[in-house]
């Protein structure tokens, strides 16, 4: 159990719908690496196999690598519910298609909304299939700890993650890794609750002179980023911390990188950290 107390029985359930989205491409097709070198690489949109919490989010052949489904809405509107809504941890059905009731968890939010399966029910899924989503968890406080803005965090979720209240006053995390703000590419600038921080420094493959040793990540790690202010957007500010959920992988494109969706935000004084220095 986290041991932290929260409001999560005034927090209300809506039921989202989405569909697996198709990967894109133009007819241009090549992007182009830190060092120059043109590459064309499977990642986003789709369904992708072989990735799931607790595998590595490195060492891929691909490019910004969305694990699972990536699912959004038709409708801009209905798709940027799903993106502020979804949370980290809730609960997804697959509604159509020979994976219909077949069930995964949100692993964050990118591009689109990224849902973790076992890969036998993957397998099964195809872009078109439509699924739901049990939005359950924005609006979620703290009520111990003021200070620390919470979001797109399953208070479900929270309870199997290494958090809870010091007596000292303190929230106690246990991460796996601590981030540099230097660390901290695409994604800085824009709301919290959309899409992910992209990390830079974990290039495997492509150069010491590039590595801010975060090539060990793995998708589903708690990470802490330094000097990182998420309450209200993204944006360095020197004396907070955030922590994220690592939820895409392997990155080729230059300033962008395995990449976390935030769940906590606040003053460092407002925090113990464990794990990783």
């Amino acid at each position: 159990m986290s041991g932290v107390r929260t409001n999560r029985d005034r927090l209300v359930t809506q039921i989202l719908v989405g569909e697996v989205w198709p990967a894109l491409a133009d007819r241009h097709g090549y992007r182009v690496d830190a060092d120059g070198t043109p590459f064309l690489l499977p990642g986003m949109g789709g369904v992708t196999l072989g990735a799931h919490a607790g595998d590595p989010a490195t060492g891929y052949a691909a490019d910004h690598l969305e694990p699972g489904l990536s699912v959004r809405a038709a409708g801009e509107g209905a798709n940027m519910a799903l993106q502020f809504l979804s949370c980290v941890g809730n609960e997804v059905t697959v509604r159509s298609g020979p994976a219909a009731g077949k069930t995964g968890r949100v692993l964050g939010q990118h591009a689109y909304v990224l849902v973790d399966m076992a890969e036998d029910d993957l397998a099964l899924v195809a872009p078109g299939d439509r699924v739901s989503i049990r939005a359950y968890g924005q609006g979620l406080r703290f009520l111990d700890h003021p200070t620390v803005v919470a979001k797109n965090l399953d208070p479900g979720f929270l309870d199997s993650l290494p958090i809870r209240t010091l007596d000292d006053g303190r929230l106690e995390v246990e991460v796996a890794a601590r981030v540099p703000a230097a660390a901290v590419g695409a994604g800085a600038g824009m709301v919290s609750e959309f899409a992910n921080t992209d990390l830079m420094g974990a290039y495997a493959g492509q150069g010491d002179d590039l590595s801010l040793g975060l090539e060990s990540l793995r998708l589903g790690d708690l990470v802490l980023l330094e000097d990182q202010d998420h309450r209200y957007g993204r944006g360095y500010r020197p004396g907070y911390l955030t922590v994220g959920v690592i939820c895409t992988g392997h990155c080729r494109l230059f300033g962008h990188g395995p990449g976390p969706s935030t769940i906590l935000s606040g003053p460092a004084e407002a925090f113990h950290v464990k794990g990783a220095s």
